[in-house]
C-alpha cells in the first residue's frame, strides 16, 4: 500500500475521524484529507507523530512492512495454555496410575508435566510463527 492508503486504513482501523487524528498530531483536518488523497505527504516530524498515534512503525506507515491480511499470531497464544493443561493432565494420570508416589511427589510430577507442556507450546508457537512469516514473505513477493 501507498502512504496515503496506509494513513486512511490505519485511521479507520483506530476509529479516528480526520478531525480527531488532526487534533492528536497538531495539524488541520484538511491536512489529513490531503495526505489521504495523496496530494501532500507528512514531513518527518509528522510521520513520527502519526506512527505513535496510529501505533505502527514508520516503516509500516510508509508501506514497507504492511500486510493487513496476515493472521495475527497472538491468536495462537492459547497454544501455551492448552499444551500446559494437556501436559499436567497426562502427568497426573501417570502419577495416579503408577500407584507408587506420595502426594507431594505427585504434585511435583504434575508441575513437571505442566512445564513440559509449556515447552511443547513454545515449539508449536515457533512453528506457527515461522509458517506465518513464510506466508507474509510470499504475499509480499506476489504484490511486487
Amino acid at each position: 500500500m501507498k502512504l496515503n492508503e496506509n494513513i486512511l486504513f490505519l485511521r479507520k482501523k483506530n476509529n479516528f475521524s480526520q478531525e480527531q487524528l488532526a487534533e492528536k498530531i497538531n495539524v488541520s483536518r484538511q491536512t489529513i484529507s490531503n495526505w489521504e488523497l495523496g496530494e501532500t505527504t507528512p514531513n518527518p516530524e509528522q510521520l513520527i507523530l502519526l506512527s505513535k498515534t496510529l501505533q505502527v512503525s514508520i516503516d509500516e506507515l510508509l508501506g514497507q512492512e504492511t500486510n493487513h491480511n496476515i493472521i495475527n499470531t497472538s491468536k495462537f497464544n492459547c497454544i501455551y495454555l492448552g499444551s500446559m493443561i494437556i501436559g499436567g493432565v497426562v502427568a497426573a494420570i501417570y502419577a495416579n496410575c503408577a500407584n507408587r508416589f506420595r502426594y507431594d511427589e505427585i504434585l511435583f510430577i504434575i508441575i513437571g508435566g505442566i512445564a513440559i507442556g509449556y515447552g511443547v507450546g513454545l515449539m508449536i508457537n515457533g512453528i506457527v510463527n515461522k509458517i506465518m512469516w513464510k506466508k507474509s514473505i510470499n504475499l509480499k513477493n506476489q504484490k511486487s
